[in-house]
């Protein structure tokens, strides 16, 4: 099976060289092998499964309860500007 390495990685935009083109051909190559071995594999008697440990997840009960006031949740900052925190910009004209 021939693999467009080179169409996989324009569509991740991605640029290869002429090595890493021959090597990832390889590479795919020997992962989509693998892949047809797992399909010829019967698995018709087989129970589906999506967790395997048995573990479930615990939840607490969600209880609303009282949060900081605006002003609690200023105190420990040096930058407030109108109520809010105050922080440095990340883009260029700020």
């Amino acid at each position: 099976m021939k693999i467009d390495v080179v169409y996989i990685a324009k569509l991740a935009n991605l640029t290869l060289e002429s090595n890493e083109i021959k090597k990832f051909e390889a590479q795919l190559g020997s992962t989509l092998d693998y892949i047809q071995q797992l399909n010829e594999v019967d698995t018709k008697n087989i129970e589906i499964t999506s967790q395997v440990t048995g573990l479930e997840n615990i939840t607490r009960e969600d209880i609303a309860s009282d949060s900081l006031s605006q002003e609690q949740a200023l105190s420990n900052t040096d930058e407030k500007y109108n109520g809010l925190f105050k922080v440095k910009g990340i883009l260029d004209n700020e």
